[in-house]
């Protein structure tokens, strides 16, 4: 069984994009490529409920499938963070926010009724609201390569790891790990990838993809060819 997906973009600039699916009991795992956006995921699975943060994954894994859960998810635009955690904690972690009750969770100081497919904006209106979450403009001006205020190169990178929790060197391997990716199912030959992408080798190429995406570019090609 394969997941199938409802999306929606959301009116909100803090927002990326709002996600739901259901899962089966035929699906152990999956391989979780890694991600430079933070992620709030809810999960309905019989009477359990569990409302859990995700800061950047900066390797892939293989994440297990919850049987036969519902599941909603936020994905935030980048240099969005949460005001009581440190970005930096949630490299490569997670954190399972503490449930009020069956349909309330606590972020911050507030306890806040869990939102539906439908409602998330409201939702993330009101934790902007109480500063729960929050912005960095600097974040977009830096990656555009815009003025950044005179600001020093080391005050640049500090605003970027507190309000990313990754490295803008580490941002770029990993968009430049799936700008190959996207190439590799176009159809676009290993070689091409290696110079379009400016890797240094082929065996360049292989350890970046194996690191973030999970799968080496034979296997890339290889998932999208017609059996």
């Amino acid at each position: 069984m394969s997941f199938v997906f409802a999306e929606r973009l959301s009116d909100l600039p803090l927002v990326d994009l709002v996600w739901s699916t259901k899962s089966g009991d035929d699906m152990p795992s999956f391989i979780s490529i890694a991600e430079h956006q933070l992620e709030m995921v809810i999960t309905k699975q019989e009477s359990k409920m569990s409302f859990t943060i995700r800061g950047p994954e900066t390797l892939a894994s293989i994440a297990p499938v919850p049987k036969n859960a519902e599941i909603l998810g936020i994905i935030f635009r980048f240099g969005t963070f949460l005001n009581p955690i440190h970005m930096t904690q949630l490299v490569d972690n997670s954190h399972d926010a503490l449930l009020a009750c069956h349909n309330a969770v606590w972020l911050g100081s507030d306890t806040w009724e869990i939102p539906t497919f439908d409602n998330v904006d409201d939702f993330i209106t009101a934790l902007v609201r109480d500063d729960v979450i929050a912005y960095d403009p600097l974040i977009e001006q830096t990656l555009s390569q815009e003025d950044q205020l005179g600001l020093s190169l080391r005050t640049l990178q500090r605003r970027f790891l507190k309000s990313t929790g990754i490295t803008h060197k580490l941002y770029e391997q990993m968009q430049r790990a799936k700008n190959a990716t996207a190439l590799l199912e176009q159809g676009t030959s290993i070689l091409d990838t290696v110079f379009q992408t400016g890797y240094a080798d082929q065996p360049h190429l292989t350890r970046s993809l194996k690191r973030f995406m999970g799968r080496t570019p034979v296997e890339i090609i290889e998932s999208v060819e017609p059996s």
